[in-house]
C-alpha cells in the first residue's frame, strides 16, 4: 500500500525511518520532488519527503555561511542572500522545465544531488561550498558531519560523500554551506558562426587568457536562437561570460573582444541580457520541451566534445549544446535512448560519464541511469551503502 510521511522534525523522520529499517520497508527519499524522474526508477511505495523541515538555521552575511533546514525553499535561500549581495555560487539547476515536473526545488535536494551550473568551471561544484550535514542513517540514527567554517575538516569526506548520493545513502535533514558576494557587473561576449570544433578551441583560448571568463558555453545553430534571439548575425554563438567590478568587467571585456575580433563576428550582452542567457543555459531551456525525449547529461574533455557529437550524428538522432567550456554536454536524442552507444564513443575518447536526466519509465527501466561503475569502485560503493544503510532501504534501485 502507498504511504506518503511528511516528518515535521528531524526526530520524527528519525523515527520514521527506523521503523522502516526494522522490518525492511523501501522508501523513496524525496525534497521538492522537482528531480523524481532522474536516475532509475525507485522501486518502493513508501515515500519519505523532507518538505516540511524547513527553515533558515543561522545566516551570518559577515563570514558567508549559511545552515538551513533540507525541505527549505530554493526561493527563501535566494531571497535572503539576495538582500545581502550574495549568492550560491555553483548555480543550481531548475530542473522543472526539463523534467516536467511541479513542485519548488529545496536546498537539501541541490546538495543531495550535487546540482552545479555554468559557473563550475570556476566556482567549484555544489559539494565544494557544503561545510557540514544533519541525517538520518538507514538505521535511524541522527549524524552530524561538518561544520560551519572550511578549516574544520572534521567529517569533511563524510560531507562531500553524502553530497551527490541522490538520497540513497541518508536523508538530509540539514546543510551548511558557504556563500559568495554576487558580482557587481556581468557581461557576456558572443562570437557569432563558429563550428563547434572552432568553438571548443576559442573557448580554451578564452579560458586560458588573463580575463577571467566565469562561464563558456557554446550554441549551435540548432539551439542558439533559443537563447540569443535573431537579432544578431547568423550562426551558432559562442558565449563567454566575465563578471566583478563594472570598471574591470569593461577592461576584460574589450581584450576579449580584442582577441577574437578578426576570427568571428563579434558582439556583447548588457548585464541584463547576460543574467538572462545564463539562467536559460543553466536550465536547459532548448530542451524544456514538454516531450520525453531521452536527454543525457554528458562529462568529458573539453576537447573531446565536439568530437562525441560528430560521431553520434553519424549513427543516430541528436541535438546537443556544451557548457562548461565543452566539457558538459546537453545532449538530447531523437528517439532511442542509444546509451550503449554513446558510452562506447565516450570510452573511445578517453572516458567521462553520461547520466540520463530524463526518459520514460520504460527507457529509464532498461538501461543504467547513471555511468555503470568499474567492478572494484562498485564493491566499494556496495560496502559503503551497507555500512550507511544497512537494509537497503533508502532509495533502492535508483542508481542502478
Amino acid at each position: 500500500m502507498s504511504m506518503s510521511f511528511e516528518p515535521a522534525s528531524e526526530t520524527e523522520a528519525a523515527e520514521i525511518v527506523r521503523q522502516a529499517s526494522e522490518v525492511g520497508t523501501p522508501l523513496a527519499i524525496a525534497g521538492g520532488a522537482t528531480r523524481s524522474g532522474l536516475g532509475n526508477p525507485v522501486q518502493a511505495e513508501q515515500h519519505l519527503s523532507t518538505r516540511k523541515l524547513t527553515g533558515i538555521v543561522s545566516y551570518n552575511p559577515a563570514e558567508m555561511t549559511m545552515s538551513a533546514k533540507a525541505g527549505t525553499l530554493m526561493t527563501e535561500i535566494e531571497a535572503a542572500l539576495a538582500e545581502n549581495r550574495q549568492m550560491l555560487a555553483f548555480e543550481p539547476m531548475d530542473h522543472r522545465g526539463v523534467m516536467g515536473t511541479r513542485g519548488e526545488p529545496t536546498i537539501g535536494g541541490v546538495f543531495a544531488a550535487n546540482i552545479s551550473g555554468p559557473r563550475r568551471i570556476t566556482a567549484g561544484a555544489a559539494r565544494d561550498h557544503l561545510l557540514g550535514i544533519r541525517f538520518v542513517n538507514g538505521v535511524g540514527e541522527v549524524i552530524k558531519s561538518g561544520g560551519r567554517v572550511m578549516k574544520n575538516v572534521t567529517g569533511l569526506d563524510l560531507v562531500k560523500l553524502l553530497c551527490g548520493s541522490h538520497g540513497t545513502l541518508g536523508l538530509l535533514t540539514e546543510v551548511t554551506f558557504k556563500v559568495l558576494p554576487l558580482p557587481p557587473a556581468a557581461v557576456t561576449i558572443v562570437l557569432f558562426g563558429l563550428d563547434d570544433a572552432q568553438a571548443a578551441a576559442a573557448m580554451a583560448h578564452a579560458l586560458a587568457m588573463p580575463v577571467e571568463v566565469s562561464g563558456a558555453a557554446h550554441l549551435p545553430d540548432s539551439v542558439r536562437y533559443r537563447f540569443v534571439g535573431s537579432s544578431h548575425p547568423e550562426g551558432a554563438a559562442t558565449v563567454l561570460r566575465l563578471e566583478g567590478l563594472a570598471a574591470s568587467v569593461a577592461v576584460r571585456a574589450e581584450t576579449l573582444k580584442a582577441a577574437f575580433a578578426g576570427a568571428a563576428p563579434v558582439a556583447m550582452l548588457d548585464q541584463k541580457a547576460t543574467e538572462t542567457l545564463w539562467r536559460d543555459i543553466r536550465d536547459v531551456k532548448p530542451y524544456a520541451d514538454g516531450t520525453q525525449k531521452p536527454l543525457w547529461r554528458v562529462s568529458v574533455a573539453p576537447s573531446a566534445g565536439h568530437q562525441l557529437i560528430a560521431a553520434l550524428r553519424l549513427e543516430a538522432g541528436v541535438d546537443a549544446f556544451y557548457d562548461w567550456q565543452g566539457g558538459l554536454i546537453w545532449l538530447r536524442m531523437e528517439a532511442d535512448a542509444e546509451a550503449e552507444l554513446l558510452r562506447r564513443y565516450i570510452k573511445g575518447l578517453g572516458g567521462g560519464h553520461a547520466t540520463l536526466v530524463r526518459g520514460s519509465d520504460a527507457v529509464r527501466a532498461g538501461i543504467p541511469a547513471f555511468e555503470p561503475e568499474l567492478p572494484a569502485v562498485a564493491a566499494l560503493s556496495a560496502r559503503i551503502k551497507e555500512k550507511f544503510d544497512p537494509k537497503g532501504i533508502f532509495n533502492p534501485g535508483k542508481m542502478g
